[in-house]
Formats: structure tokens, sequence, C-alpha cells
């Protein structure tokens, strides 16, 4: 069971979510997306929480109310952390996840420290979680049925524009080529290069003689 909830209606439409268990947590890093961002107290037990942020964005483009709701959940869903004032909570890209075959269900680590975040939380404010919950839906999806159509979607979607790519590319070639043919036309066409009839009547030449001189 995944639990969803939607942040505060001014932030825009974006989905909060997280697992009923650990073994629902090892689901969600196995088949999150790029556009998650994952949430969790420092250092304490609690419920992983993630963010999914729009295609293209990325953590830094959280703003502070919603960076708030997340972290105001996060607390909510920690039975420690929640009981506690002036705790941490952490936050980075679902990409930072590193999962090894030695850690523990529900476990993570990083694969770099530098790409996650810290912030502090003062003290639960029962508004927002409230507000949060009243939003909350319980589904059960298929995360890797979503996962694997979201990679058909994003490889249709490179196809497409390779495609583009070499049409673009080919039809800049056929535009150089008739470029230079028409400069060479030009060449030819110079008017100091050309002769008139009046000049060829002038000169009083034949045709063998005009001919021999084209030759």
């Amino acid at each position: 069971m995944v639990f969803y909830f939607k942040v505060r209606p001014e932030a825009g439409d974006y989905t909060i979510f997280m697992g009923l268990d650990k073994h629902e947590n090892e689901e969600l890093i196995k088949y999150g997306f790029l556009e998650d961002i994952w949430f969790h107290v420092d250092k304490m037990s609690s419920a992983h929480v993630y963010l999914r942020m729009r295609k293209g964005q990325t953590i830094d483009d959280i703003s502070e109310g919603v960076l708030e709701d997340c972290v105001q959940l996060v607390k909510a869903n920690s039975i420690q952390g929640n009981k506690v004032n002036n705790i941490d909570v952490v936050y980075t890209p679902w990409a930072n996840l590193k999962k090894t075959a030695s850690m523990d269900v529900g476990q993570v680590g990083f694969h770099n420290s530098k790409m996650v975040r810290t912030v502090r939380v003062e003290k639960r404010i029962n508004e927002i979680v409230n507000r949060l919950n009243k939003t909350k839906v319980e589904r059960k999806p298929d995360l890797k049925a979503e996962r694997e159509a979201v990679n058909a979607a994003e490889r249709a979607e490179r196809k497409l524009h390779l495609r583009d790519k070499k049409r673009r590319e080919e039809m800049d070639r056929l535009e150089k080529e008739r470029q230079a043919e028409m400069r060479s036309y030009k060449g030819l066409m110079v008017a100091e290069k050309m002769t008139s009839n009046k000049q060829i009547a002038s000169e009083n030449k034949s045709l063998q003689e005009l001919e021999d001189d084209f030759m």
C-alpha cells in the first residue's frame, strides 16, 4: 500500500507519497522516478517520504512551502521524531539512493553525500499535518509497471528526437548542396565571360571559326 498526499494548493499540483512499511519502501526505492526527491528523519527511524517533481525539475526547484509540507509529513511519521523538537530531515534525489545486497530491508545509503541536504524542523505544525492528512489517498499501484511505462515513453521520445535530428541534418545537407550549385552557376554566367550576338557579328567570324574558338 502506498499513501499519496497533495501539497498546499497554492504551491502547484505536486504529490507526496510514502510506503506502508519497509517492504513497500523497498519497492519505492527500486522503481522510483528521476523526478522523485527522497526525505527521511536524520539518524532516526521514519517513513520514507517522496516528493514527485515535474519532469525536468530538480531538487533546486522545490519551493519553501512544498519543502515545509514534506518535512512536516516526515516528522509526523517518525515515532521518535514526532515526539521531540529540533530534528533534522535529510533529502536527496532518488537517483542518489544507494542499495546494496548487505543492507537490511528498507535501508539505503547514498552514492554522493554532497548531494544530500539537511533541514532543521523545530516542531510539529499540526495545521500542516492535518491539511495533508485530509488529502490522503491509499492505493496499491503496480510500481514496476509504472516504471516500465515511463521507460517505454522515454525511449519513444528519444527515438522521435533522433529521427527529427537526422531529418534536420539531411535538410541542411541538401540546402548546402543547393547553395553550392547556385554559386557555381553564378560563376559561369559572369557578364565579362559571355559573348553577345552583336559581338559575334562585329568580329565577322564564321561558324566554323567560332566552333574552333570554343574547342
